[in-house]
């Protein structure tokens, strides 16, 4: 087993980004967060690799200033995988890409079973990588060395495996479609903050009343203030349905609150005194939380015959014709175009059912150009082919 090295200070740096910009032909880049473990994203691993250069191990916290590794591979294209999940973490220390390939993303534009690095791995190249500590906690320290060998093999491959995936996007006509995706995976940024976070709680459907939400919405925002003080996953502080269990019980007293059996988690009692304030809070509020909130998202499918019969109708005429395009080109249809997208265009479709004006719906909701080249003659036809349909249909009155 080869002995890696973490780089820790700035002379390493330094030094290991004089290796890479030596370097020849593109850059795999790969982070490894602490997800479930700490309340922040940020890295606490980065991986590189070059041809020519090798493998370097970077140690973000110790560091913090990344501004010569930018220096040294920022025009460069960077291969990552999965890459909508490590760009903020990597955005965070100024590390930005001008251009990307998402090995991920290429796979499912190339109809690969299997889309998790080692499948691809595998696929590709015929090399079996072990995932052994992808779920481990990547904030211990030291790292050991047997975790710092698999996130090393993470990168050491990623340029093979781009090499391969390239060759099936040009060989399958599919080169144009990846460029696009790869580019809108790259521009694309955070959503804003939910207006209520806290309505993210699972079992919150069962909570009843809103006085009850009130609490429930003051128990979640003590959890998520303490989570970020101490640097630790909400969730291994107090559970989401411990929060609602202590909600439910509706505790009369603090010593009731301790009490509950499923009020559980490693904080429930060694904070009860927070917890029990974040109650109170909940019960003096004056300000009450709606038991609905109006959202943009649609009716489920299964509403919308009774709800909007002639969208119905065109969803039910256009999504066997996508799902049919996207066998054509061998895709995943949510990666052809998303069901959102579809039920979107079909729920309030443009005044004049053409292919030119679908296509301009469909772009305006963040439909890539190959997307809409490739479905929106298919959906205008479509719904077209719908309201004529039900002109045709025998009148149950007659």
């Amino acid at each position: 087993m080869t002995d890696y090295d973490v780089i820790a200070d700035a002379i390493g740096l330094s030094d290991a980004a004089r290796s890479l910009a030596a370097g020849e032909g593109p850059v795999a880049v790969d982070v490894e967060r602490a997800s479930g473990f700490r309340y922040s994203q940020r890295a606490y691993l980065i991986q590189v690799f070059r041809r020519g250069a090798g493998v370097f191990l970077f140690d973000p916290p110790p560091i913090g200033d990344f501004s010569a590794l930018q220096e040294a591979i920022g025009g460069e294209e960077w291969i990552l995988h999965a890459a909508s999940q490590d760009l903020p973490s990597l955005r965070e220390l100024d590390l930005e890409p001008v251009t990307i390939f998402d090995t991920e993303l290429a796979a499912r534009l190339l109809g690969h079973d299997r889309v998790g690095l080692g499948a691809v791995v595998a696929d590709t190249l015929g090399i079996t990588l072990a995932k052994a500590h992808s779920a481990s906690d990547w904030s211990t320290r030291p790292l050991p060395q047997s975790w710092l060998e698999y996130a090393a093999l993470d990168v050491e491959h990623l340029v093979d495996v781009r090499d391969a995936l390239a060759a099936e996007l040009e060989a399958q006509g599919k080169t144009a479609f990846a460029s696009e995706e790869f580019q809108a995976v790259l521009d694309r940024r955070p959503k804003p903050p939910r207006e209520d976070p806290w309505r993210r709680l699972s079992g919150l459907h069962t909570v009843r009343g809103r006085r009850s939400l009130a609490v429930a919405r003051e128990l979640w925002i003590a959890r998520e203030e303490y989570a970020q003080d101490q640097d630790v996953s909400p969730g291994r502080l107090v559970p989401d349905r411990s929060l609602v269990a202590a909600v439910l019980a509706d505790p009369a007293t603090k010593k009731d609150l301790a009490a509950v059996k499923d009020f559980m988690g490693r904080a429930s009692r060694t904070q009860l005194d927070r917890w029990w304030a974040a109650i109170e809070r909940g019960r003096a509020a004056t300000s009450l939380p709606l038991e609905r909130v109006p959202g943009d998202s649609l009716p489920p499918p299964r509403a919308w015959a009774d709800r909007n019969p002639e969208a119905d109708a065109r969803l039910k005429a256009a999504r066997p014709l996508v799902e049919g395009r996207a066998e054509e080109l061998g895709m995943p249809t949510e990666n052809l175009l998303t069901p959102d997208l579809l039920r979107r265009v079909a729920w309030s479709p443009p005044e004049d059912i053409t292919a030119e004006a679908v296509g301009d719906a469909l772009q305006e909701l963040g439909a890539r150009s190959w997307q809409v080249a490739q479905t929106a003659q298919l959906i205008a036809d479509a719904f077209v082919e719908s309201v004529q349909g039900a002109d045709e249909a025998p009148d149950d009155a007659s």
